[in-house]
C-alpha cells in the first residue's frame, strides 16, 4: 500500500505560482535566538524528550502523560491507528478526505466505511451523517479539523456528539488538528471532549517549521503509554537537535507565528473577493484556515490544472486526489503578491476553458 496523492504532491512539475500548498511560508530558525551549544549535540539519548514533551502539553493545556511526539502529523496519524486498530476492523472515514489517510487504514489491513461532509453544505461536520454510518462494527472514527481540504471548522458540540456516538459503540475518535490553530480564534483541542478521543497535530502547516518534523499525539494516558511502546518499533529515539530546536520554537512561538495570521487573513479575503467575481464557482466563504475546495462548474478540474501548467505557468490541486473531480484545493499560505498574481492568472484560465 502507498499514498499515490503524496508521491504526485512530492514530485509534481514545478511552477511559478503554486497555489496547491497547505502550509504558511516556511520560518526560517535563525532568526530566533538561540546558539549551536543550545542543541545539545553530544551523541546522547534522550528517550521521550521531557522538555519537548512538557512544552506541547502547555501549549495544548493537558498533563504530559497525554503526549507522544512524532515524526509530523503524518506518523502521528500511522501510531495511533495502529494503536487503535487491526486488520478485519471497520473504520469510520470523513468524504471527502485527506488520502493518506485512507490509505493509512488500508495499509493497517482495515475495512473503510464512508460517512458525508456535503458541499452543499460547506462540507460541515454532520453528526447524524456520522450516526447513520456507524455500525457496532466501527471501532474508530476518522476525521480532521480543520477539514481538509475546505477548512470547514467543526464546533465542539457537533464533535462532542460525535464523540458521544462513538463511545456508545464502543469506537475512538481521531481528529487530525494539524491546521486548527489556524482558526480563530484558537480552538482548543478535541481530546478535552472525552477519553474516546485521540487527536494529532505538528508545527508543521501553521508554523511553517515542516523541516523539524515536530508533531505529537494527544491521547488519555493508558493509551498514549501504548502508543510510545508501539513507536519504539519505528524510531528508538528522535533526533535530539530536532527536539531542542522544537523547544526553542515553543519558546518563541509568537515570533515563529509572526505576521502569518495577517497573511493568512488577506488572502483569504482575496480569495473570498475572487470568488464573488465568478459565476462558475460554487463555494462558501473562507473564513478559516490555510485551504479551500470550491467547484467549478466546467468539470472535472484535472483540465483546468492542465491550462494552468500549459499557459500560466500556476497550478492548483485537482479534486480527484480529494474523491471529488469536479472541485479543486486552493492554499492560502503563498505570499500576498505571488498569491494575487496565481488569482489572476487562476480567472484568465477559467475564462479560458468558458
Amino acid at each position: 500500500m502507498q499514498s499515490e496523492y503524496m508521491h504526485w504532491a512530492k514530485f509534481k512539475a514545478p511552477v511559478r505560482y503554486s497555489l496547491t500548498g497547505s502550509e504558511v511560508p516556511h520560518v526560517r530558525m535563525d532568526t530566533l535566538p538561540w546558539a549551536i551549544a543550545d542543541l545539545d549535540l553530544d551523541g546522547a539519548s534522550h528517550p521521550r524528550y521531557r522538555p519537548l514533551v512538557e512544552a506541547i502539553a502547555r501549549r495544548a493545556d493537558v498533563p504530559p502523560e497525554q503526549v507522544v511526539t512524532a515524526d509530523g502529523t503524518s506518523m502521528a496519524n500511522m501510531l495511533a491507528m495502529a494503536a487503535l486498530i487491526k486488520p478485519g476492523d471497520e473504520v469510520l472515514v470523513e468524504h471527502p478526505a485527506y488520502e493518506p489517510l485512507l490509505a493509512a487504514v488500508s495499509f493497517l489491513g482495515a475495512r473503510i466505511a464512508r460517512f458525508e461532509r456535503r458541499s452543499e453544505d460547506g462540507f460541515r461536520l454532520d453528526p447524524g451523517a456520522v450516526d447513520a454510518a456507524l455500525t457496532d462494527d466501527t471501532r474508530l472514527v476518522v476525521l480532521t479539523n480543520l477539514h481538509n481540504p475546505s477548512g470547514s471548522i467543526a464546533s465542539e458540540d457537533q464533535l462532542a456528539t460525535v464523540g458521544a456516538l462513538a463511545r456508545a459503540r464502543g469506537a475512538r475518535v481521531l481528529v487530525d488538528e494539524v491546521y486548527l490553530d489556524a482558526a480563530t480564534p484558537r480552538p482548543r483541542s478535541a481530546v478535552h471532549l472525552g477519553p474516546e478521543f485521540v487527536t494529532t497535530n505538528s508545527l508543521t502547516k501553521v508554523y511553517g517549521l515542516s523541516g523539524l518534523r515536530c508533531g505529537w499525539v494527544l491521547a488519555e494516558p493508558v493509551l498514549a503509554e501504548r502508543i510510545w511502546r508501539l513507536n519504539d518499533l519505528f524510531v528508538v529515539n528522535r533526533a535530539h537537535a530536532d527536539e531542542r530546536l522544537a523547544c526553542i520554537a515553543f519558546a518563541h512561538l509568537g515570533e515563529v507565528l509572526g505576521d502569518s495570521p495577517a497573511l493568512l487573513r488577506r488572502n483569504r479575503e482575496a480569495f473570498n473577493r475572487f470568488l464573488a467575481s465568478r459565476d462558475d464557482l460554487e463555494s462558501t466563504p473562507a473564513i478559516h484556515g490555510l485551504t479551500a475546495f470550491p467547484r467549478w462548474t466546467g468539470g472535472d478540474t484535472k483540465r483546468l490544472d492542465a491550462r494552468l501548467h500549459e499557459r500560466y505557468d500556476t497550478a492548483v490541486v485537482p479534486g480527484h486526489w480529494f474523491e471529488l473531480p469536479e472541485h479543486f484545493r486552493i492554499g492560502f499560505g503563498e505570499p500576498a503578491e505571488d498569491f494575487a498574481e496565481g488569482l489572476s492568472r487562476l480567472g484568465a484560465a477559467l475564462d479560458d476553458l468558458k
